[in-house]
């Protein structure tokens, strides 16, 4: 089987839908159960955009602009605390515009998503604080299970 690229499938189809792998972008997008759409990037993305990128190291990674700057944009993933520097258009393959969780569309657009967006990405020190926390307890938990 011929394995094409995220951008040769983009490219060919116009869209790009796969089932996102890794924890990053938790709780909005869970591992082997939503579907992520993601399709090509018109212009500079903006501030709450998910891009999906790929870093000079060739690993692809889907995460949400914190902050537009002139040369590059700030990004992190939701379920993370660490912020990336220093990812510039030549990076991005596409954005996401919709997820499909348990066979349902959810727009970018909707109410509902923008609503998610605003309160996880505007409280980005408290999210911090409460991801180190949970992130403690589970590595706690699996030391004391392992004991």
């Amino acid at each position: 089987m011929n394995k094409s690229t995220f951008e040769e499938q983009l490219e060919k189809n116009g869209k790009l839908i796969y089932t996102n792998k890794g924890d990053s972008m938790m709780p909005l997008i869970k591992q082997d159960r939503d579907l992520v759409v993601i399709e090509p990037v018109s212009g500079r993305l903006k501030k709450y955009d998910v891009p999906l990128y790929k870093r000079d190291s060739g690993q692809y990674v889907l995460h949400r602009i914190l902050k537009v700057r002139d040369e590059d944009y700030v990004i992190c993933g939701d379920n993370r605390c660490v912020k990336e520097y220093g990812i510039t258009d030549r990076h991005i393959i596409g954005v996401l515009t919709g997820i499909v969780r348990k066979g349902k569309d959810v727009s970018v657009k909707s109410l509902k998503y923008r609503l998610y967006v605003h309160l996880w990405c505007d409280l980005f020190p408290v999210r911090a604080f409460i991801i180190r926390a949970v992130h403690k307890l589970q590595k706690m938990k699996r030391k004391k299970g392992n004991l």
